[in-house]
């Protein structure tokens, strides 16, 4: 039976799917911000800095895991905050600005999902693509065809951000179920520290 290590692995986050997605949204983040929100503005700034935060705390989070499962937790759900403040800042740019703010079912959210990018390139190549098509969604009808505005790059961009954001927050969600039953089930770094111990001192 292989022993139990005093610290296990841990790191690794940049293989984390959460990770990658949450990187993905601050590139994004920051992108958009330059382009549509004032640069000297707070909520610039404030958009910016909630995008950091949630590709920071997942980082710290899993180099935390190894002696503290409650502050991997902590961290997760800090990073999982960050991005509710972060699509709340989208929601309220498009609502200021009279944009719409597309449905869950619109097609052109499972789109943006199933096309899976992993660079904030091939998302600015999505959104010039949906500019260009002037689609309304998964019937593909033309939006000159329906009597509807065609979609403007901000509008665009940000519900992509707000996609992305979705996406990631699920990520994260399950994430925090996975660390929550781990760490019930095994305890943290104290209880191991006990297993550990005992090992040794009952071992011939």
């Amino acid at each position: 039976m292989t022993e139990e290590p005093l610290i296990p692995a841990h790191g690794g986050y940049r293989k984390l799917r959460s990770f990658q997605v949450a990187q993905l949204v601050y590139d994004l983040t920051l992108r958009f911000c330059d382009r549509y929100v004032d640069q000297g503005s707070r909520t610039h700034d404030q958009m910016v800095q909630a995008a950091r935060s949630g590709v920071q705390n997942i980082a710290e989070g899993s180099e935390v895991s190894a002696t503290s499962k409650k502050m991997e937790i902590k961290l997760t759900q800090v990073a999982r905050a960050s991005l509710e403040e972060l699509r709340l800042d989208y929601e309220d740019f498009l609502r200021h600005r009279g944009l719409p703010l597309w449905p869950p079912k619109d097609g052109r959210r499972q789109n943006l999902v199933d096309r899976r990018c992993r660079t904030v390139e091939q998302v600015a190549a999505w959104v010039q693509e949906q500019h260009e098509s002037g689609r309304s969604g998964p019937s593909g009808e033309a939006m000159a065809s329906t009597g509807s505005t065609p979609s403007t790059y901000p509008e665009i961009a940000a519900n992509a951000a707000l996609t992305l954001i979705n996406v990631t927050a699920a990520l994260l969600d399950r994430q925090i179920a996975s660390q929550a039953a781990t760490f019930e089930k095994e305890g943290g770094f104290t209880e191991r520290l006990y297993r550990v111990r005992s090992r040794k001192r009952h071992s011939p």
